[in-house]
């Protein structure tokens, strides 16, 4: 691709999720910028069709079935990362499930389900992929979090307490490998137009007004998109991001101000 930047050069990015909304948007966000994506979800077919779009735009990619729930899939899906693009030293931990319900009618499985994705899946991928980030001595991870997680969100416990987790574990490991030369940050979302969004607006999980009326509490008024959450990424992989570690971007409209 014509115009790469130079801290893009020969750069292989994972990211989880990726097949659709708030992963995709990232996938292409960052092969636009130059890096190769790996592009991992557990949609393979969703993966693929991401993968193929920036094939067609000029880019270097690859589409792979992988369950961040599962450490045999993360294995396998690191393996054909590194024999088909080669060693990926970013990594966005995007995969996630956002589930609505009473907090009275969750019961362990539902919740374990969640933690598996949302927080143990961003553990097990950043734990199969650091080791490699640490031997180059440059690395980004970027954990897609949830606003949700700084706000708290009614029918939404486990999903909240799940991005809870993920804030603390991006704090924790950033100050791990930071003198590594790997910088570890997050970025928590708030009421992005995705299909996810819209299919919570039409089940009534959104309350009276929907999207509506959530847009008009946010200093910004309006929805975010999944571009806007692409650039923040985009920052924080730069090698001019070095300096950014163990940080919180909020990505929301002002919804969540500290």
């Amino acid at each position: 691709m014509s115009g790469v930047p130079a801290w893009a050069e020969a750069r292989v990015a994972v990211v989880t999720g990726g097949g659709s909304g708030i992963g995709a948007a990232i996938c292409h966000r960052l092969a636009a910028d130059g890096a190769a994506i790996a592009v991992w979800d557990l949609d393979g077919a969703a993966a693929a069709a991401t993968a193929a779009s920036i094939v067609a735009d000029g880019g270097r990619a690859i589409g792979l079935d992988v369950d961040v729930s599962d450490r045999a899939s993360i294995d396998a899906g690191l393996a054909q990362t590194l024999e088909q693009l080669g060693t990926p030293l970013i990594l966005v931990n995007n995969a996630g499930v956002s589930p609505f319900a009473r907090f009275a009618e969750i019961d362990r499985d539902a919740f374990d389900a969640v933690m598996a994705v949302n927080a143990r899946g961003t553990f097990e991928c950043s734990q199969a992929l650091a080791p490699r980030m640490v031997a180059a001595g440059w690395g980004r991870i970027v954990n897609i979090a949830s606003s949700s997680a700084q706000t708290g969100s009614a029918l939404q416990t486990h999903y909240a307490a799940s991005k809870g987790a993920v804030l603390a574990f991006t704090k924790s490991l950033a100050r791990e490998l930071g003198p590594k030369g790997v910088t570890v940050n997050a970025v928590p979302p708030s009421f992005i137009d995705t299909p996810g969004l819209r299919s919570a607006e039409d089940s009534g999980m959104l309350g009276p007004g929907g999207v509506d009326s959530h847009v008009a509490s946010v200093p910004v008024r309006r929805v975010g998109t999944p571009a806007d959450i692409a650039a923040a990424v985009a920052f924080l992989v730069r090698d001019e991001a070095g300096f950014v570690t163990g940080q919180v971007l909020g990505v929301n409209g002002g919804r969540v101000i500290s």
